[in-house]
């Protein structure tokens, strides 16, 4: 009949399509090289050779401060020292961290995948989400298009052929798959409204008032399109579109939850720096970013925000 044609062309659309995705998406993560800091982070070879030779932590790390202070920095690690890579031999941008499995260090790593065989970091997080997605539909689609089947086995209206036990197998697999993939994938949708990285779920950013784990976050709206781009006809495909450079992220130190501040923000002016406020809510980087020039207007009100004028000008050591 036509109707039955119908239903078929159907699914035949819908399964290749959702097989497409989900292996160019697959392929993407695999395929797409970590991204690394540029030259800009790597010691010159006279501050190198100086660094070899200083002995003490003390002189190692005047000689990362003289070098890193007009280099876009705002993190330290928990001991309030430069962040530096003696195995790379460079200065570490923010959010970027070492991979001891692909001995380099990744921009914005979120983690190692032995699945993939490859670091989900700046370059290929979005390919990594989008894996995770069509991987959950096409799970999906497998489990409803055989739970029919899976119905009339226990009815015992299956014919008994060795089909059956094919199709036993395939509705527990797809079903089992589907599960695991929804937790990881609603905890990475968690991480994007958030703004952090799996890293900095277990350990927070250390900023120049200490850890804050809300440190990169811009909220909801904004964190979704530093991974997903400006351009959302372009945000269910497998091409990079994410904001940025991986080296430098526009940063909002504040106590309060950034979705928080905004609404407070909408309703009265930012005031001055003080006891219960011990540091300006003004974004670090608002001038570099777009994605921090629409919403708030911040009034100056002391000389401690005079120093946060010029956000990529100041770095926290």
């Amino acid at each position: 009949t036509i109707s039955s044609t119908a239903e078929k062309v159907v699914y035949l659309v819908v399964f290749h399509l959702s097989f497409f995705m989900f292996v160019w998406s697959y392929w993407k993560t695999i395929f797409t090289s970590p991204a690394s800091p540029t030259k800009e982070f790597c010691l010159s070879k006279a501050d190198k050779e100086q660094y070899e030779k200083e002995e003490r932590p003390e002189s190692q790390q005047e000689i990362l401060r003289r070098a890193a202070k007009d280099l876009p920095i705002y993190t330290t690690t928990a001991s309030r020292a430069i962040r530096y890579c003696d195995r790379c031999q460079l200065i570490k941008p923010d959010r970027c961290h070492h991979c001891s499995a692909c001995d380099i260090c990744v921009l914005k790593m979120d983690h190692h995948c032995p699945w993939v065989n490859n670091c989900v970091g700046f370059s290929n997080y979005k390919f990594f989400l989008l894996f995770l997605m069509y991987s959950l539909l096409y799970c999906l689609f497998v489990a409803a298009t055989v739970l029919q089947y899976f119905i009339k086995f226990w009815t015992n209206e299956l014919p008994d052929t060795h089909a059956k036990f094919h199709v036993l197998f395939l509705f527990f697999v797809a079903a089992m798959f589907f599960i695991s993939i929804l937790s990881l994938f609603s905890y990475h949708c968690w991480l994007v409204g958030k703004n952090r990285s799996t890293i900095e779920t277990f350990r927070a950013p250390t900023f120049r008032n200490g850890p804050d784990k809300n440190g990169f976050s811009l909220g909801c709206s904004k964190n979704l399109r530093e991974v997903f781009g400006d351009e959302k006809k372009y945000w269910l495909i497998p091409i990079f579109t994410s904001l940025g450079d991986g080296c430098n992220f526009p940063t909002r130190l504040v106590i309060m939850d950034p979705e928080q501040l905004t609404v407070s923000s909408q309703n009265e002016p930012a005031k001055s720096s003080g006891a219960s406020q011990p540091f300006p809510t003004r974004p670090l980087s608002e001038s570099q970013n777009r994605l921090l020039t629409s919403d708030c207007q911040w009034v100056e009100s002391g000389p401690e925000e005079e120093n946060v004028k010029s956000g990529s000008q100041h770095h926290f050591i």
